[in-house]
């Protein structure tokens, strides 16, 4: 076995070509963000990894084999005119669970000095907290407290599952960084995608 990173589908060897970011890879390292959240320990984020894995799973359609650019102009003209678009918004809001996640890792690995509280809240305000009623950032606030300590997270991060020595915190975070890089990269690149396409409309 090896740290949690090199189990899991890395968004670094995400293939991205000018068809666009390929579909089946890209849900696949979505699914091994998912498990970050176990590593923080608290029952607290269940509900951040339920939403996650939920739209997961309202996105994986069959057309997956395409870009998924290609995918998403397909499932935009399926469900035109339903009143519930399943696919549309279960992609928007994985996007979005992303970018939150990524964007907290980044906080706490530009700040080394930052609890994950902080980078964690400082990420929630800056991405989801405006498309929140006031009960889920309720929700979200509680689990933002219940982050685990930086130091703890970081060994649980680099331990390795069967027992061997940990990653030591220089190759740890250079696989992190690396996955967070290309993360923010195909975030961002589908987002500009969907706003290009006022996809996005309404979710």
């Amino acid at each position: 076995m090896a740290p949690y990173l090199e189990t899991v589908k890395s968004f670094a060897d995400v293939p991205v070509t000018d068809a666009g970011v390929d579909t089946v890879a890209f849900l696949e390292a979505a699914d091994g963000l998912v498990g970050l959240f176990d590593l923080l320990g608290s029952a607290a984020f269940s509900v951040v990894q339920s939403d996650l894995k939920g739209n997961i799973t309202a996105s994986h359609i069959p057309l997956c084999m395409k870009a998924l650019q290609s995918n998403i102009k397909t499932i935009e003209k399926n469900e035109k005119g339903e009143k519930k678009r399943t696919a549309t918004e279960g992609l928007m809001w994985l996007l979005r669970g992303l970018s939150f996640t990524c964007k907290a890792l980044e906080n706490a690995q530009k700040n080394k000095s930052e609890e994950l509280a902080t980078a964690f809240s400082n990420s929630y305000e800056a991405t989801l907290k405006k498309f929140h009623n006031f009960v889920v950032k309720g929700i979200f606030a509680v689990a933002m407290k219940a982050c685990p300590y930086r130091a703890d997270f970081y060994a649980k991060l680099a331990a390795d599952p069967a027992g061997g020595p940990p990653a030591s915190q220089e190759k740890l975070n250079e696989e992190l960084d690396k996955w967070l890089a290309a993360l923010s990269s195909i975030v961002a690149r589908v987002q500009a995608f969907y706003e290009k396409g006022n996809y996005a409309k309404g979710l």
